[in-house]
C-alpha cells in the first residue's frame, strides 16, 4: 500500500506555494492507514468493519516563527498554506530545526492477513477456553492494521514506508454468584499472531482464580506479571525524556554516568526489533540503537530535533508527533528491558511468600515515581505456590526505590504496547487488604 500520485503531488504542491507564500523552510507530514478489525461479543463473530484515515499536516517557519496547520481527507493546499502562515505571526521566532537532504524509501514492514484469517484465530482461542470453562464469556477484538508514513521538506528530505501490525485484545469474563471476575490479555506482532498462546494465558490466570483468599496487611515481594510491569516501565521512560531533563521535573536530571537501579537492568532501544521498529522517525532523523540503562547505570537520554540542541547531545532520533497536529516531541517507538531467564512458573516457585500482580486498576505512578493502585487481578503465593485470588488490595510504593530493590527479571519478555518486558519481582512493597 502507498499513497495516490495525486496524494503526493500534493505534498510537493504544498512546498512550493509554502516558500512562494514567504516561507524559509516547510515540510509535509503524510499519514494514510487501513485498518480491518474483527469484532467477537458473548463468544460469538459481532462485526466487520474495514476504516481508513487520511491526513496531511504542513509545518514551515516563516520570519523564524513555526506554524502548523492539518487536513483530514481532501485538501485545498493554498488554504492549508494560508493557515500555517497566519498560525505562524501568532508564534516566537525559534530556532529552525529541520533534517537535511535524503531521499530513501525504506522497506515495508509486516504483512497483511486475511479478514478470514482474523475470523479463524478469534474463534479457536474462544473454543479453547470454553472447552475448558464452559460458562465463560468472551469478547475479542483481531486487527490488521496498515499505515504509510511520507516526509519530505524544502532541504531535500524525501522518506517514507508502509508499517502492517497485527494485535488481538481477548476478554474472558467469569461470573460466580456475586463474584465478578475478568481476565484479559493481548498481542502485537507481525506476520502472525498466536490464538493457542494467548488462550493458555487467560486459562491459566482462571485456574488461579478458582479459589479466593486474603492478604495479610504488611510488606511482601511483588511480582508483576510482564502486562502489569508497563507501570513501572511508564515512569522510566518519562524520567529518560529529555524535556523532562531541561525542565529539571526528571529525578535523574544530574545522573548521567550513575547507578538508577539495581544491577541486573539494562534497558535499550532497537530499531529493527519487533513489531513497534520504526525505520525513521517524524523529523525524518534515521533511528539508531540506543542503550538508556546499561547494568543499572544511566547512560542517555532521548530527545528529538529541539531537545537535543537545548541539551547539546543532538537528536537521538526519537522526534514523535502525539498526533497529526502536534509538533514533533521527544517519544519512544520501542522500549526493551532485557529479560532474564526464568519463567513465570519458576520465579513463583522462588517466592516463599507474596503477591502476584496481574491487572490493575487506577493510572501510573507518574514521573515521581509515588504510586498507590488497587489490585483488578492478583494472586497470593505462600512457599512458592499460587494460593487463589486476592481481592479488596492496594499496593503502594515508589517506582525508582522499587527498582533498586530489584529481585529478579523472569525471561518471559514480550509486548506491551511499545514495551517489551519481562515479569519482574521486587522487594518490600506495602500491601494492603480490606479483608
Amino acid at each position: 500500500m502507498g499513497f495516490e500520485h495525486s496524494q503526493q503531488q500534493i505534498a510537493e504542491q504544498l512546498l512550493a506555494l509554502a516558500t512562494q507564500s514567504g516561507a524559509e523552510v516547510a515540510e509535509v507530514f503524510q499519514s494514510y492507514s487501513l485498518s480491518r478489525p474483527v469484532f467477537f461479543e458473548a463468544n460469538r463473530l459481532k462485526q466487520l468493519e474495514s476504516s481508513q484515515a487520511e491526513g496531511i499536516a504542513l509545518r514551515l517557519w516563516r520570519e523564524g516563527r513555526p506554524g502548523l496547520a492539518v487536513a483530514y481527507g481532501p485538501v485545498e493546499p493554498q488554504a492549508l498554506v494560508d493557515r500555517a502562515i497566519a498560525l505562524s505571526q501568532l508564534n516566537q521566532p525559534e530556532t529552525i530545526e529541520i533534517t537535511a537532504a535524503s531521499q530513501v524509501h525504506y522497506p515495508d514492514l509486516g504483512e497483511s492477513v486475511s479478514v478470514e484469517q482474523l475470523v479463524e484465530w478469534g474463534k479457536t482461542a474462544i473454543e479453547l477456553i470454553r472447552d475448558a470453562y464452559p460458562e465463560i464469556l468472551c469478547t475479542a477484538e483481531w486487527e490488521c492494521d496498515a499505515e504509510t508514513t511520507r516526509l519530505i521538506n524544502t532541504a531535500g528530505l524525501d522518506c517514507g514506508y508502509t508499517d502492517t501490525t497485527l494485535s488481538c485484545y481477548l476478554s474472558a469474563e467469569w461470573v460466580r454468584g456475586e463474584d465478578f471476575l475478568s481476565v484479559s490479555d493481548g498481542q502485537t506482532q507481525r506476520g502472525s499472531l498466536d490464538p493457542v498462546a494467548l488462550a493458555q494465558q487467560i486459562l491459566q490466570r482462571l485456574d488461579w482464580s478458582k479459589d479466593n483468599t486474603t492478604v495479610p496487611n504488611g510488606r511482601f515481594p511483588v511480582l508483576f506479571t510482564a502486562k502489569a510491569a508497563d507501570m513501572l516501565w511508564g515512569t522510566v521512560q518519562a524520567a529518560l525524556n529529555g524535556k523532562q531533563v531541561i525542565e529539571r521535573a526528571s529525578p535523574w536530571s544530574d545522573r548521567l554516568g550513575q547507578s538508577v537501579t539495581a544491577e541486573d537492568l539494562t534497558i535499550t532501544q532497537a530499531p529493527n526489533h519487533g513489531p513497534f521498529s520504526c525505520p525513521f522517525d517524524d523529523e525524518g532523523t534515521p533511528t539508531r540503537p540506543i542503550t538508556f540503562i546499561k547494568d543499572g547505570v544511566l547512560q542517555l537520554f532521548y530527545t528529538d530535533r529541539t531537545i537535543g540542541q537545548v541539551l547539546g547531545s543532538g537528536t537521538t532520533g526519537n522526534g514523535f508527533r502525539p498526533g497529526l497536529g502536534s509538533y514533533p516531541t521527544p517519544g519512544l517507538f520501542n522500549f526493551i528491558v532485557a529479560p532474564g531467564t526464568k519463567p513465570l512458573a519458576d520465579l513463583i516457585a522462588s517466592l516463599n511468600t507474596g503477591i502476584v500482580i496481574d491487572q490493575m486498576l487506577g493510572g501510573g505512578a507518574g514521573i515521581s515515581g509515588d504510586f498507590s493502585v488497587n489490585v483488578d487481578l492478583g494472586y497470593w503465593v505462600e512457599r512458592g505456590q499460587v494460593v487463589g485470588r486476592v481481592k479488596d488490595t492496594m499496593v503502594a510504593g515508589n517506582v525508582y526505590v522499587a527498582l533498586k530493590s530489584l529481585i529478579e527479571l523472569g525471561g518471559d519478555g514480550e509486548w506491551n504496547g511499545s514495551c517489551f518486558t519481562p515479569s519482574i519481582i521486587v522487594e518490600g512493597l506495602s500491601t494492603t487488604s480490606r479483608s
